[in-house]
């Protein structure tokens, strides 16, 4: 076993280097004053070429051979080791100049972003755009494609994905979303207007800590800051963060991104520490992920039974608000279904109409049928094409995201397919626990995390999505858990 131990503390320093990265990416988004921005992207240059080098030296690859020769490891080391030469092979392909390159432009890129936010004007973050995509596509070509230059970048967070496979999964989801669409636009649309007075920061901010604590962040293992995007980023499971944004005329913006988020976070801190640098102690993978997010904020987040619980408790904190609005008037509000602009406000129905026109958007751009400077142009054609809605500036438009900004081309269809396993799981959860809505609508969660520390966190990335999807359901992936979420959340019959 001495090979296998000085596999993990090699493991290990490695995981230290890419954590210690993560933690000033952390605080460029949160903390980093504006003067630091040079330093600081050299500071994360050094340490991803210190990570790449370490992670594929001659020795670790020797000594990953050696173990996957060796009789004497058990089930779980064998696939820490298998899955560890996977990604030992694949990071092979880049080289020390590309990660310095990649590392560069996402911290020019992210700065740029900020400013053309700021300043509501695609145009300033373009030049570092164009950029990004230019190695991304050199990227792609690193790692090796054959049907579309958009798979290799798609494998980085959901592996064995391809456009063939998620165009197929748009093309069936789609057309079912679009009737479903039609027949609740043709309802009397549900009155939200007291989510849009004025709720004032601080006491969101409050609000969302106690929520926080009640669904079980382990605030010994955490915290949460706000940023200009919320994300969730985790240097181990003791030690995992997560931002929100706060508008004052929207209370939706803050609180179910604070409870999406938490069901990131949920994820992180309930990976098996012992495992710390190695693939089990991984997420299984970015739609894996995103079905924890996704199930929290919209299975449980906003179904009438959590809020039969929490709709008494938030009256005491925002009375004045509140007032007059019943339980059902509350529900109809926060599942109202509209086009709208932004995909983060989106309903649960036209969320995945956003999540397409940048998936589309993306593979434009990586085939070259797409440039840079067009895509504003783009944008506001595909939003009124499949939403019809078409967004007055920039910053309701293609600069609402940060992941161009850093790099995460093919992130986005994970959000679809994690929203369908989310569906998917929360079924069969109330398959094996029978009164779990009951138990929500006493504010008890702590069954549900339960299962879901058992069935997906306690496994790293020992399955894949598909793998582990069949293990929990019996069955791959299938969008009829989703639809028949939606027509029952809406009684749609």
């Amino acid at each position: 076993m001495a090979n296998y131990s000085e596999y993990v503390a090699q493991m290990q320093r490695i995981a230290d280097i890419r954590n210690a990265a993560a933690v000033l990416q952390w605080d460029q988004e949160t903390y980093l004053p504006p003067k630091g921005a040079h330093f600081r992207g050299q500071q994360l240059s050094t340490l991803s070429e210190l990570a790449h080098g370490q992670f594929s030296s001659e020795h670790l690859g020797n000594l990953l051979n050696e173990l996957l020769s060796s009789t004497t490891l058990d089930e779980t080391q064998r696939r820490n080791v298998e899955l560890s030469k996977e990604d030992y092979d694949k990071n092979r392909k880049y080289s020390a100049s590309l990660v310095r390159r990649l590392s560069d432009a996402s911290n020019t890129a992210f700065h740029s972003w900020i400013e053309a936010r700021r300043q509501n004007d695609f145009s300033l973050f373009a030049p570092a755009l164009t950029e990004m995509v230019a190695l991304k596509k050199e990227e792609a070509d690193v790692l090796g494609w054959t049907g579309h230059p958009y798979d290799a970048l798609l494998n980085e967070y959901e592996k064995g994905a391809s456009t063939q496979q998620l165009d197929a999964v748009f093309t069936d989801l789609l057309p079912q979303l679009k009737g479903l669409l039609d027949e609740l636009l043709a309802q009397p649309a549900a009155d939200d207007s007291f989510l849009k007075q004025q709720y004032p920061a601080d006491q969101q901010w409050a609000w969302g800590l106690h929520l926080l604590r009640q669904l079980h962040f382990d605030e010994g293992a955490g915290r949460q800051d706000r940023s200009e995007h919320p994300f969730t980023t985790s240097f181990s499971p003791q030690d995992v963060r997560i931002t929100t944004r706060i508008d004052e005329g929207d209370f939706g913006n803050m609180t179910w991104s604070t409870i999406h988020e938490l069901g990131h976070a949920l994820y992180e801190q309930g990976l098996p520490a012992e495992q710390y640098g190695l693939p089990l102690g991984e997420a299984a993978s970015l739609s894996i992920h995103e079905s924890q997010s996704r199930l929290w904020e919209n299975n449980v987040g906003r179904s009438r039974a959590f809020w039969q619980h929490w709709l008494p408790e938030l009256r005491n904190w925002f009375p004045a608000q509140l007032e007059g609005v019943d339980a059902d008037h509350f529900f109809r509000a926060i599942n109202k279904v509209q086009p709208s602009l932004i995909r983060t406000e989106a309903d649960e129905v036209t969320y995945h109409f956003h999540v397409y026109i940048r998936y589309s958007l993306e593979k434009a751009l990586m085939d070259g049928s797409l440039q840079v400077v067009d895509i504003p142009t783009w944008w506001r054609e595909s939003y009124q094409e499949w939403l019809g809605v078409t967004p007055p500036d920039d910053k309701t438009g293609a600069l609402q995201d940060v992941h161009w900004s850093h790099g995460s081309f093919g992130y986005f269809p994970t959000y679809s397919l994690g929203s369908l396993y989310a569906a998917q799981f929360f079924a069969t959860a109330g398959e094996a626990m029978p009164g779990l809505e009951e138990e929500i609508a006493r504010g008890n969660t702590a069954g549900l995390l339960g299962w879901l520390r058992r069935e997906i966190h306690a496994h790293g990335r020992r399955y894949s999505s598909d793998a582990l999807c069949r293990k929990i359901s019996a069955q791959s992936l299938s969008s009829a858990y989703f639809i028949g979420y939606v027509r029952q959340k809406y009684s749609l019959g």
